[in-house]
């Protein structure tokens, strides 16, 4: 999740699911330092007011979703797994996904977190559509 949460959508819906602990948020420290300097980064364009809120609502919603923090995986480790992925730059986030075992690795990237890439690492990466779908084939 790279970005603002917006009133609704398929974002704001997973992490209503990790707050009402129907599923668990694992959250690598790596996306979530990503987060918070887009994060701050837009609030430079507000009001210092609309900052201030979004600054709250944004810590809120992480005391809500109460997720599992993943440390950054070791330098020489990122270093190592440089050939699971082709950017550079998602080399932890891939990583921290490993380590953590989730059942899910949800993305709107799936122009560099790929079906190759999942089949590399043995993990279930999906968009949030496909997350959704996949559980509402579940219970119908």
């Amino acid at each position: 999740m790279g970005g603002i949460v917006s009133a609704w959508g398929l974002d704001k819906a997973a992490l209503s699911l990790c707050a009402a602990r129907v599923c668990k948020l694992v959250l690598a420290q790596v996306v979530r330092d990503e987060i918070e300097e887009n994060l701050l980064l837009h609030a430079e364009r507000l009001s210092p007011l609309e900052a201030d809120e979004l600054i709250k609502q944004y810590h809120r919603l992480v005391k809500l979703a109460a997720p599992e923090i993943i440390p950054y995986p070791v330098s020489a480790l990122v270093h190592s797994g440089r050939h699971l992925i082709r950017h550079a730059a998602d080399v932890p986030v891939l990583l921290s996904a490993i380590a953590s075992k989730p059942d899910w690795l949800l993305t709107h990237n799936t122009r560099h977190f790929t079906n190759a890439v999942a089949k590399r690492t043995g993990l279930r990466i999906a968009t949030l559509a496909t997350f959704f779908r996949t559980l509402s084939s579940v219970f119908s």
